[in-house]
């Protein structure tokens, strides 16, 4: 809901805990400036999913690198220069899908035909992970608009601030801590892993170099980590070699995620100790029991992370492209 500036004082009184930078979105906020917005994104979102089915997996990953860095201000999407070495070309950043950064250009060419230089990449962002999640069977949120595209975008900031595949759970507690996410929207958030693909090099040590005594990690499930082992035997060769996180429902957003990490399906470090870790367990055997739990639960952290530090005013600016600041930064 949008609020007329004389009673923001009187809001922010009542609900002091709401930054005044997310108190300006509203769900409406191009209902005059861009009436079309929500049919164009609709419509590219359903045309890029329906040819390329990785899409949705792939752009709900890219919209948590890039919240989780410099917040929500699509500063992933820029593109590195001769001043600046951007966010997606960070190590970690290196292997996010190019159909995440695909759709987005889609969109923000089809707006900038419709309604020039008025949407920001940040909202295209947010709103086009919300409609694929939905596409693919996961649970509506609301998605708050009126976020301006950030003016910093560094390598070094997404290495320090990213999650990665083999931290130990105080590690990835600690982060998402740093961020305002509690241990139970971490388990939710995790619950994306429902859809997607992970490259076998982020959970080869799992299958061939485990230990010394025991190179499979023995909370695999014997069976799959033996198709494992045969699918990613040249994950050296073709570093582009992956495996589905879910492979019992990999296309569809549910709640099987959860329900496959007791049974050893778990593909990554940082899944499978979900289960082990008893700050974690109680949610992920919840989830894994109720998805009506995990959709509620999951919408709730999403819309939390869509207003992570965001940038409105002159904290930020509507790009022309995506993929650009609108003038040359160091």
């Amino acid at each position: 809901m949008a609020f007329p500036f004389p009673f923001l004082p009187i809001l922010l009184l009542l609900f002091p805990s709401i930054p005044l930078s997310e108190s300006k979105l509203s769900v409406d906020y191009y209902k005059t400036s861009c009436p079309q917005f929500q049919n164009i994104i609709r419509d590219t979102v359903t045309n890029k999913q329906i040819t390329s089915p990785t899409t949705a997996a792939a752009t709900l990953r890219l919209f948590f690198h890039d919240c989780m860095v410099e917040g929500c201000d699509a500063s992933v999407l820029v593109s590195s220069n001769a001043f600046n070495k951007a966010e997606r070309d960070a190590d970690i950043n290196l292997n996010l899908p190019g159909d995440a950064f695909d759709v987005v250009v889609r969109a923000k060419t089809a707006l900038e035909l419709s309604c020039p230089k008025i949407v920001s990449c940040s909202d295209i962002l947010a709103q086009v992970t919300r409609d694929l999640v939905i596409m693919v069977g996961g649970p509506f949120y609301t998605v708050r608009l009126g976020r301006k595209d950030g003016l910093i975008s560094k390598a070094s900031r997404a290495e320090e601030s990213l999650p990665r595949t083999n931290m130990t759970m105080d590690q990835m507690i600690d982060l998402f801590k740093l961020r305002g996410f509690t241990t139970r929207e971490l388990v939710a958030l995790m619950g994306g892993h429902t859809i997607g693909f992970s490259h076998c090099k982020e959970f080869a040590d799992r299958l061939y170099h485990f230990s010394k005594s025991t190179p499979v990690d023995p909370d695999f499930n014997p069976k799959y980590a033996s198709a494992l082992k045969t699918f990613c035997a040249n994950y050296t060769k073709d570093p582009t070699m992956s495996a589905f996180n879910d492979v019992l429902t990999p296309s569809k957003f549910d709640n099987m995620y959860y329900q496959n990490l007791p049974r050893g399906l778990g593909l990554l470090t940082i899944d499978s100790v979900l289960v082990k870790d008893p700050r974690t367990k109680p949610f992920a055997v919840l989830y894994a029991k109720d998805q009506s739990v995990f959709f509620t639960d999951f919408s709730h952290a999403m819309e939390k992370l869509s207003v992570l530090d965001i940038k409105t005013g002159r904290k930020g600016e509507v790009r022309n492209r995506c993929d650009q600041f609108n003038s040359i930064k160091t």
